[in-house]
């Protein structure tokens, strides 16, 4: 184990949860002077007490031992709040409702933050009956590629995983669609609203004026 709760930690949610530390102590069973010396730095807390002093601050021992407690804003469960993480070592991909404390490889994941598609990342969205067609103009290499695809509303979220060698593209079922995601192993997570996306690719990037018309049109067809 490369981690392990800290004494500042302990504090930090002792006073958190307005315990003090005799009141800490005797849920774990052991002495206040021993909490006081985990606050101090004089010692640490055994490896068997690690699920006690987790179930005592109310968070999980991964919580505990990474020191970042997560706090579910997102408790309606709404799709288009999804955080995605990605393993850098092995590429696993894994989609949650809010925050959580993940862990993969030993490596504790962050949330990626998605950015809006750019030039290098061009989005080509068709729409054809109830489906949403999306191709990606990027490369498909084994260095380099795009991992996945994914659309979400606030109540649905369709993911597509994706292989070095394929191709860059995916069908969805409309039902609502409010955003489509897709993560380049190199660059990261990008974004789009599905109805930006309907357009000409070729001149769609280099005519804003054009992309803006189009863009209006269909907002109003398909909004």
């Amino acid at each position: 184990m490369n981690q392990y709760v800290t004494g500042a930690i302990i504090k930090e949610l002792r006073e958190k949860n307005k315990m003090t530390q005799r009141e800490l102590a005797e849920k774990l069973g052991v002495s206040d002077k021993s909490v006081s010396k985990w606050e101090t730095a004089k010692g640490l807390p055994d490896i068997t007490l690690l699920e006690s002093i987790a179930e005592a601050f109310r968070i999980s021992v991964t919580e505990l031992i990474s020191g970042n407690t997560v706090h579910n804003a997102n408790v309606s469960a709404n799709m288009l709040r999804s955080k995605f993480y990605v393993c850098p070592v092995c590429g696993n991909v894994i989609h949650s409702m809010g925050e959580a404390a993940i862990h993969c490889h030993g490596i504790l994941l962050m949330p990626l933050e998605a950015e809006p598609s750019d030039e290098q990342h061009m989005v080509f969205i068709e729409r054809v009956e109830d489906e949403y067609y999306v191709r990606i103009d990027h490369s498909m290499t084994k260095e380099h590629y795009i991992s996945f695809l994914a659309a979400a509303s606030s109540g649905d979220m369709q993911m597509i995983k994706l292989y070095p060698e394929g191709n860059a593209e995916a069908r969805f079922k409309i039902r609502g669609f409010r955003r489509i995601f897709y993560y380049c192993n190199r660059d990261g997570l990008f974004s789009i609203d599905p109805v930006k996306g309907i357009d000409d690719r070729k001149s769609g990037y280099d005519d804003s004026q054009k992309r803006r018309e189009l863009e209006k049109t269909a907002d109003m067809l398909f909004g």
